[in-house]
């Protein structure tokens, strides 16, 4: 199972836009609602309803954590014990992490870029901690994937489509999209 962690305040399009390129791809992607109610004001105050809350999250393995960014949605992330609670387990596991915008700032201040090429929103590379930051807009370093932010969302989740379900699907679904 994927899921996806949305806090007050998150980048709507770094969220929206790859669950839908997931979704189209037949990927079982769970919406988690930080806080105590499904519906999460997105940054630009447009109202997102989340698949669960996280006091209903209990997945031990999960198959990948996909963090947005956006403002105040980062650092609300970041409060959250949940959501920390969920990248140990893809740690531990050795499976996928995804974040995008001021998002990989949660991932360098747990010491989990350490050595790993990352990319994040403009002014946030001081908080990528140990990370080597690259000029591609988004990275894939192992398991895990940074972006650069709102612009990249697309090339973020077909990257994310790639990885789960092969090129050859993420190839198909960009030419779908109309992506080139």
């Amino acid at each position: 199972m994927v899921y996806m962690f949305l806090a007050e305040g998150f980048e709507e399009i770094e969220a929206l836009c790859p669950l839908d390129l997931l979704r189209r791809a037949g990927v079982d992607v769970k919406t988690v609602a930080v806080g105590n109610s499904k519906t999460v004001i997105g940054a630009h105050n447009i109202p997102v309803i989340a698949d669960i809350l996280e006091s209903e999250y209990s997945d031990e393995h999960p198959e990948m954590v996909i963090l947005p960014g956006g403002m105040p949605g980062t650092l609300n992330l970041d409060k959250s014990e949940t959501v920390h609670c969920a990248i140990d387990s893809v740690t531990r596991d050795n499976a996928y992490v995804a974040a995008i915008c001021a998002a990989p700032s949660i991932l360098g201040g747990r010491g989990l870029l350490n050595g790993k090429e990352a990319i994040c929103y403009p002014g946030f590379e001081d908080k990528l901690t140990g990370a080597v930051i690259s000029k591609n807009r988004v990275v894939v370093d192992g398991k895990t994937i940074t972006a650069a932010g709102m612009g990249v969302a697309l090339e973020f989740g077909l990257a994310l489509v790639s990885l789960l379900c092969g090129k050859d699907k993420a190839d198909a679904l960009r030419k779908g999209v109309i992506a080139d």
